[in-house]
């Protein structure tokens, strides 16, 4: 019996610490990223395949880019999160690099889509840089931070010097984006980078005074005129889309039409009347809510909110769950960004939020947008595979202590 039981001990050392070694999936978030591109791929379906001035007559064209997309995201999002969570630090330059890089050539050889110059079109492919630019100032400013605080046996506080960093990594590509003009996506940013130093841990008085600045600098674009014409229109005509029904208030108007007809059960997948009719205008990207609003109704639109909810709280779940800092501020700053993006989608089709163009992530057709939230949850996969390895290669050392005893 005392020769056995050391044996047995050594044996299930060795086996807990293969399994530790196994990347663990988070199962909610696999499955409702999945569903949400499942129900995203039937939306954009159903917002194109009767618009023949987009599809140039064949009703399958956006289904078969956006399952392209998706299938290239895929392959990111698996890439992102086999990848040793040291190179994710070691390439979170690089990647913040890129896309400064990237910003800098829309100024160069950019194309103007919607008032925005905001996109590179390569051939029949178009890149919008500012989509990749959201995931890198996340990476960057938890490297920031990382750098500063890890690595001796006590972590030290994150002091204003800490938050200076962050505020400079994120300052940058901020400005750019806001030069494109393309304020929608300087609000997901705001709302991320504030998401971020509220996560580090940062001393109060620095989010009070950020949110003090960002109202100063909105007042100052406004009056200054940074913002377009046409974006400033968009905002009255938030606070009274009945100011100008066929001009700035048409999109609102229209996007509440649609989802008011969905009633509770909708009109059917393919048969939503104002989606059939076109009258919501870039219904299969910004406006894709109103495709779920109109042909599935209450519950299906209440499904795809719920759906999106457990992704951001399984962001929020791995964020508290982290053994690092690093990967403790990456995933919030994950959660910030798709909680406060899908907010603005969905509240500017509810006419709650003014119009700023900014997709819904993971369903919206575009695939920027798709690459860098795949990209994102296969980051999310990475993190939450790293901290079931570490409590894994806890328990093995257990069992390798009482073996020794």
């Amino acid at each position: 019996m005392s020769t056995l039981a050391p044996t047995r001990l050594r044996a299930a050392a060795r086996t807990e610490s293969s399994w530790a070694r196994v990347p663990r999936v988070d199962w909610p978030l696999l499955l409702a990223t999945a569903a949400l591109l499942v129900i995203g791929t039937l939306l954009v379906w159903s917002a194109t395949a009767q618009r023949d001035t987009l599809t140039e007559g064949d009703p399958q064209a956006y289904l078969r880019r956006h399952l392209v997309n998706i299938a290239i995201g895929i392959v990111l999002a698996v890439l992102v999160a086999a990848t040793d969570h040291r190179w994710v630090r070691i390439l979170a330059p690089v990647l913040y690099a890129g896309s400064l890089v990237g910003l800098a050539l829309v100024f160069v050889m950019g194309s103007t889509i919607n008032g925005s110059r905001s996109w590179i079109v390569l051939g029949g492919m178009s890149i919008q840089p500012s989509e990749f630019a959201k995931l890198s100032v996340v990476v960057m400013m938890a490297l920031v931070v990382a750098e500063r605080t890890e690595g001796s046996w006590r972590q030290r506080e994150v002091r204003h010097l800490d938050v200076v960093g962050m505020l400079a990594v994120a300052a940058l590509p901020a400005a750019m984006i806001l030069l494109q003009p393309d304020l929608g996506t300087v609000l997901v940013l705001t709302a991320t980078v504030f998401g971020v130093i509220a996560a580090s841990g940062a001393p109060r008085r620095w989010l009070g005074g950020l949110a003090v600045g960002g109202i100063a600098v909105a007042t100052v674009a406004v009056v200054g005129g940074v913002l377009k014409p046409y974006q400033i229109d968009r905002f009255m005509a938030f606070t009274n889309p009945a100011l100008d029904p066929r001009g700035a208030g048409y999109n609102t108007e229209q996007a509440r039409i649609a989802i008011g007809n969905g009633g509770i059960f909708g009109q059917g997948l393919f048969h939503g009347s104002q989606t059939r009719a076109g009258f919501v205008p870039e219904q299969q990207t910004d406006f894709i809510f109103t495709v779920a609003g109109e042909e599935l109704g209450l519950l299906g639109a209440g499904l795809l909110i719920l759906l999106l909810a457990v992704v951001i709280r399984r962001a929020l779940s791995i964020s508290l769950h982290s053994e690092d800092l690093f990967g403790r501020l990456v995933a919030a700053g994950i959660a910030c960004w798709f909680g406060f993006q899908a907010f603005q989608n969905i509240g500017m089709c509810l006419g709650i939020m003014p119009v700023t163009g900014v997709p819904l992530p993971l369903v919206s057709y575009g695939g920027t947008s798709m690459f860098a939230s795949l990209m994102a949850v296969g980051l999310l996969h990475n993190i939450h595979a790293r901290n079931q390895r570490s409590l894994g290669l806890g328990v093995s050392s257990t069992y390798q202590s009482r073996s020794r005893y």
